[in-house]
C-alpha cells in the first residue's frame, strides 16, 4: 500500500509591485536541501538561483512569470514562503556601527519586514529639453547578471543594467520605445547623456522599493545603541 499523500497549505499575499494576490504554499524538504546546497556554497548567484528556483515550485498561480517579476518582488515572495515553512521569524547577526566590528544576535519578525518605498521615487523621469524617460523595474534575472557575474567591470554593469531598464523616451511630440532598439543603441544613447541626466536615471534605482528593517541593538563591549537598518534579500537570509 503506498504512503498517504501529505496535503499542504495554501496561502495568500499581495505583490508588492502591482498588489496582484498570489498564492503560495510552503517549501518541502526536497526543496530545503536545494537552498541548504546553495547556502553552503557561499556562492551568491546559486544562492540566488536557487531562491528562484523553489519559488517556482511554491507558487501555486498560475500564468505567474517568476523571471519577469522585479528583484523586490521575489525577495518578499520568498521572505513570506519561509516564514510559513521554517518559522515566523529570523535569527541574525549584526553588526555595530560604531567600532565595525561586534557582532550582536537578532531576533527579526518576518511579517516586520517590509517592502519600503522612497516619497520622490517615480518610474517616469524629466531629463531635460521636454524629454522624459519611463524606467522599468530589473528583473531577477537583471539582478544576477549585474550583481553576481564578473564579466563586466563596475562602470560597465552600471551602464547595462540602466539601459536595460529603459521602456521609452518620449516628449510631448514623440515616442521612442526600448523594445524597437538593440542593446548597443540604448547603451550608446545612455552613453551620450550629461552626467547630470545620467544621476537623475541613478535615482530611479537608489529609491527604488527594497525590503528593509531597522533595528536598535547594544554594543555588549561599549555599551553605545546602534541602529541598524537590513536591506535586501542577502541581510535576510538565514
Amino acid at each position: 500500500m503506498p504512503l498517504p499523500k501529505i496535503t499542504t497549505t495554501e496561502y495568500e499575499l499581495e505583490l508588492p509591485s502591482n498588489g496582484k494576490t498570489i498564492k503560495y504554499r510552503p517549501f518541502l524538504v526536497k526543496e530545503e536541501k536545494i537552498l541548504i546546497l546553495a547556502l553552503e556554497s557561499g556562492n551568491q548567484k546559486e544562492i540566488t538561483n536557487a531562491v528562484k528556483q523553489v519559488i517556482k515550485e511554491c507558487v501555486i498561480t498560475k500564468g505567474l512569470k517568476i523571471d519577469n517579476l522585479p528583484a523586490f518582488d521575489i525577495e518578499y515572495l520568498f521572505l513570506n514562503i519561509r516564514g510559513k515553512s521554517v518559522g515566523e521569524s529570523i535569527d541574525l547577526l549584526v553588526t555595530c556601527g560604531d567600532d565595525g566590528k561586534t557582532e550582536v544576535s537578532v531576533n527579526v519578525p518576518i511579517a516586520a519586514i517590509q517592502v519600503v518605498r522612497s516619497k520622490d521615487h517615480t518610474t517616469e523621469i524629466e531629463i531635460g529639453d521636454g524629454w522624459t524617460v519611463k524606467m522599468k523595474y530589473p528583473s531577477l534575472n537583471q539582478f544576477i547578471e549585474t550583481n553576481f557575474t564578473d564579466s563586466e567591470d563596475t562602470i560597465e554593469k552600471s551602464f547595462t543594467v540602466l539601459s536595460s531598464c529603459i521602456e521609452m523616451v518620449y516628449n510631448d511630440a514623440e515616442m521612442f520605445a526600448a523594445s524597437d532598439c538593440t542593446k548597443k543603441e540604448l547603451k550608446e544613447w545612455v552613453e551620450a547623456l550629461t552626467s547630470q541626466q545620467f544621476q537623475k536615471l541613478e535615482r530611479f534605482f537608489e529609491t527604488m522599493p527594497k525590503l528593509s528593517h531597522t533595528v536598535t541593538v547594544i554594543n555588549p563591549n561599549t555599551n553605545k545603541k546602534n541602529t541598524v537598518v537590513l536591506e535586501g534579500l542577502a541581510d535576510f537570509f538565514a
